[in-house]
């Protein structure tokens, strides 16, 4: 391939000059070879082009860089013609710097390939409900969900045992259709634990209820009171009152780290609706006793 000495082009010696002495050497030559004053000869037209040509590239400091390290790989010292040269050869010499419409094909077909390029589907969300003792225990439940092209499927979730509320479960590669060949995308199943009529969850701790008579709340009483899958005693002081609560530890809910929260009880005081006769007067004769006023407490 030969390369025009785009230097000499402009009356230059050398590489070794500033981008000032550049331009003087263009205007210099631009008057002397342009076609209106020197008309009669066709060389001074082409001359011009070439002129304009070395200009363009060497006034620019990013493509001048360029052209001298494309210079000194393939020229090196060597004397070389500043020759004009046509057709593709010195096409694919100005796409260097410039580029034309076959770089741009070229970019268009790097634009494809990327558009090619393997791209994992989209991951999908939902969620669905467990019971507490279900989490607790863990278990293997059937959801059918409908698919993203509107059918319905069926699969088998495994919910870990001790699973937290809220956490998510990953079905890998049940999510969208990859493009190009790349990867389905993910289903994720969030759970969500619901609470029952007898517990809910407050974090680690197991919630529920203990309900007591008055005389239980006034005299003291020892209760047996439900966990999951257990049965507990515990000791219920006398004057205890509705909303506090009982703590018997590490009969809650898994801590995720091998252990277990506390039971939590809220004393809750019932008091009957309905009185036989001997109750009433059980009742009329106690409130007849005490000198017990709550509300002289306000």
């Amino acid at each position: 391939m030969i390369f025009k000495d785009y230097y000499k082009i402009l009356g230059l010696e050398d590489s070794k000059v500033t981008a000032d002495e550049i331009k003087t050497a263009y205007r210099e030559q631009a008057k002397k070879y342009h076609p209106d004053i020197n008309n009669e000869s066709d060389f001074s037209e082409e001359r011009f082009k070439d002129i304009n040509e070395a200009y363009r590239i060497l006034s620019n400091s990013v493509t001048r860089r360029k052209y001298d390290r494309t210079w000194n790989s393939r020229i090196g010292n060597k004397t070389q013609s500043a020759k004009r040269e046509e057709g593709p050869i010195f096409n694919n010499f100005l796409n260097m710097f410039f580029g034309t419409a076959n770089e741009k094909e070229e970019n268009n077909k790097t634009n494809k390939k990327k558009n090619k390029v393997p791209k994992k589907g989209e991951n999908v969300e939902t969620q669905i409900d467990v019971s507490i003792e279900e989490a607790f225990y863990g278990v293997e439940k059937k959801v059918s969900l409908r698919t993203v092209d509107g059918k319905m499927k069926t699969f088998t979730v495994k919910i870990p045992v001790g699973i937290r509320n809220g956490e998510k479960i990953r079905l890998h590669g049940q999510g969208k259709k990859g493009e190009n060949g790349g990867n389905n995308g993910d289903l994720f199943i969030k759970i969500n634990i619901a609470n029952s009529k007898k517990f809910y969850l407050n974090g680690m701790e197991l919630c529920t209820q203990l309900k007591l008579t008055p005389w239980e709340a006034a005299l003291g009483t020892r209760a047996t009171i439900d966990t999951i899958g257990d049965t507990v005693s515990l000791y219920v002081p006398q004057g205890v009152q509705s909303g506090e609560k009982v703590r018997i530890p590490g009969k809650g809910y898994y801590d995720g780290k091998g252990g277990r929260g506390d039971l939590v009880a809220d004393i809750m005081i019932m008091v009957p609706k309905n009185l036989n006769e001997k109750e009433k007067k059980l009742f009329e004769q106690l409130s007849n006793t005490s000198k017990f006023n709550p509300r002289s407490e306000l």
